[in-house]
């Protein structure tokens, strides 16, 4: 049997991953964003770049991207999974406390937005009254898959801007259903009346399917990952995630809203569950890959030809809808009670158009509702606006000092970094028997601390004795990361797996070399290779128990119990020097790292102290 293998049908994909390959390290190597790396290789490998030579050339062809609608489709997952994520670090709380944000200022922006700009069309360009509305809402969006990204990059996601920039974003991606409704109503307009009945309907059965995807995500996603970890199969559990991602995103558009709005549904209910720092280090690189993948698709559709034909116009429209819209953002923000620097900086993200014009326009064009020439200068205008961001957010940056943020920094509290769950708090590894224990003596004397277990029924119990806990594998470097192990107090490690100890201990050591690092051991052999890893008390079982039972033999046969907790005090000791690692090079390691930790106690102390002295005096 013989068989052939058609280049073809894989080239674009090797096109992008090569991309992928040398833009993300070459852009980072720079210190330039890597979303406008993205832009301008899609725009160069695109049909209107070097795809204009494919057919005459033969090399060509296999450099260029000529199939931007099917890459096109595949990537628009890229804004889904990127919404997914967001709702993973949000919970339905916090975005009730975000209210005012997202649904007074979100709509305010899009109201006055597309309004102006509707005006615009109407009146300086002679669009008729409905098209010239549509023209306006589509050019009021924003755009989310980049705007994000160059915050996240930026670490500014948390900040005030971020926040404010996020909630407008967030009420555009609420927004699109009801566009994309009058998309629909104009064509049923121009083709007989519409009456209000229809209209109705039509909302009240989408508003009706949204509320049933919430019912059903409620009900079935926690009982659905909890069958599926308990087998704990890494490919089972992406399974899983995928599943919900792209089931829920697809129920959405079924429902008439985006894509990405049920992505984002799907991630605030996963985010109240104990699987959410699993979830998020599963789907996490297909995000980074799916992300890349619609930058380039948005640069491909860039018509360079439509541009060097007459590029004065184009490029003044794109500066005045950015103007225009960064105004507008700018005096809204203001009026809602947003600082003059971080309203400068949300309204210049803010005042480029977004991918979702795209879906609009393109809507309209295809129904008949608005002229094609119009659409497909919108588009261009739109297109070459998303290039300004991430110049745009390094300007609007530059305006923000960290002092000045950190002045308004309590106004928005709403989204707190994630990674800092475990800031100030104790993490333990493992929450059996010993690991419960230890929790249990850190409540007594009101230490907080975050659990990690991957045993789905101590998990369940653990949650329902009110503890924060999470499932997942703490052997992988992201997770530990996202269980905020870099800000822990401490970490304590009570797993059997000998194995699975070690490279806990490793990890973490790496992720911060000053972190007080409290081991269980099988036997003396295996805490002095934890030491060597690493571990500032390595406890072996064996020695341990010897211990207790000494202990429990003086005080019966009578010896005075402050001897008897002196002496086992002094062999304890004595057991741990002889564990330590004898070379010179590691015990210097360990002595200098123990310096560190006694500074930070003292740190700590004397901060603490300070904060309660000003109490007292206020």
């Amino acid at each position: 049997m013989t068989s052939s293998i058609h280049l073809e049908s894989y080239r674009e994909a090797l096109v992008f991953l090569a991309t992928a390959g040398v833009v993300v390290p070459l852009f980072h190597r720079i210190k330039v964003s890597p979303v406008l790396g993205f832009l301008f290789a899609g725009a160069a490998l695109g049909p209107f770049g070097l795809g204009r030579l494919a057919d005459d050339h033969e090399w060509a062809r296999n450099f260029t991207i000529t199939n931007v609608e099917g890459v096109s489709n595949l990537a628009e997952f890229g804004l889904v999974f990127l919404l997914f994520m967001i709702g993973l670090e949000l919970s339905w709380e916090r975005l009730a406390r975000m209210r005012r944000l997202v649904f007074g200022l979100g709509l305010a922006q899009l109201v006055v937005c597309a309004s102006v700009l509707a005006a615009v069309g109407f009146y300086h360009f002679n669009v008729e009254f409905g098209p010239s509305m549509l023209m306006g809402i589509a050019l009021a969006m924003s755009s989310t898959a980049v705007v994000l990204p160059v915050l996240a990059e930026a670490r500014r996601l948390n900040k005030t801007s971020g926040r404010v920039a996020f909630s407008v974003l967030l009420f555009q991606d609420l927004a699109v259903a009801p566009a994309l409704f009058l998309v629909s109503a104009l064509a049923e307009a121009k083709n007989g009346g519409f009456t209000g009945e229809q209209a109705a309907w039509a909302f009240g059965r989408a508003f009706l399917a949204m509320g049933a995807l919430i019912f059903i995500g409620r009900l079935l996603l926690r009982p659905l990952f909890r069958m599926v970890a308990a087998v704990q199969l890494t490919e089972l559990f992406m399974a899983a995630c995928l599943l919900v991602v792209i089931g829920e995103a697809a129920l959405s558009a079924a429902a008439g809203f985006s894509m990405g709005l049920g992505a984002f549904i799907a991630g605030l209910l996963l985010a109240e569950t104990e699987f959410r720092r699993e979830v998020e280090v599963t789907i996490e690189p297909f995000k980074g890959l799916l992300l890349g993948l619609f930058f380039v698709s948005v640069g491909a559709g860039l018509d360079m030809g439509a541009v060097a034909d007459d590029p004065v116009p184009i490029f003044i429209y794109a500066a005045g809808l950015i103007a225009v819209k960064g105004a507008i953002i700018f005096v809204l923000a203001r009026l809602f009670g947003v600082e003059w620097r971080p309203s400068a900086e949300a309204s210049l993200l803010l005042a480029p158009g977004g991918e979702f014009a795209f879906a609009l326009l393109t809507s309209a064009m295809a129904v008949g509702v608005l002229p094609g020439h119009y659409g497909a200068d919108a588009m261009i205008v739109v297109t070459i606006s998303i290039f300004a961001i991430p110049v745009l957010g390094r300007i609007g940056a530059a305006l923000v000092p960290p002092a000045t943020e950190a002045e308004d920094e309590q106004l928005y509290a709403d989204l707190a970094p994630a990674a800092e769950i475990a800031e100030d708090r104790v993490v333990i590894v493992g929450y059996g028997r010993i690991g419960s224990l230890v929790g249990e003596m850190l409540k007594r004397h009101d230490i907080p601390f975050v659990a990690i277990e991957n045993v789905v029924s101590l998990v369940t119990a653990g949650r329902e004795d009110g503890v924060e806990i999470y499932w997942g594998n703490a052997t992988r470097r992201e997770f530990l990361m996202r269980c905020g192990v870099a800000q822990a107090r401490a970490l304590v490690v009570t797993i059997e797996n000998v194995h699975a100890t070690g490279e806990i201990v490793r990890l973490a050591h790496e992720l911060r070399g000053d972190l007080t690092i409290v081991a269980r051991a099988r036997d003396a052999d295996h805490a002095t290779e934890l030491y060597k890893l690493g571990a500032t008390d390595a406890i072996p079982e064996t020695v341990e128990a010897s211990l207790q039972l000494a202990e429990t033999v003086l005080v019966d046969i009578g010896v005075p119990m402050g001897f008897v907790i002196a002496s086992i005090h002094e062999k304890r000791d004595e057991f741990r020097k002889l564990l330590q690692p004898s070379d010179d090079k590691t015990r210097a390691r360990h002595a200098e790292r123990n310096r560190k930790i006694r500074r930070e106690h003292t740190r700590r102390r004397i901060s603490g102290r300070a904060a309660e002295e000003s109490g007292e005096e206020a």
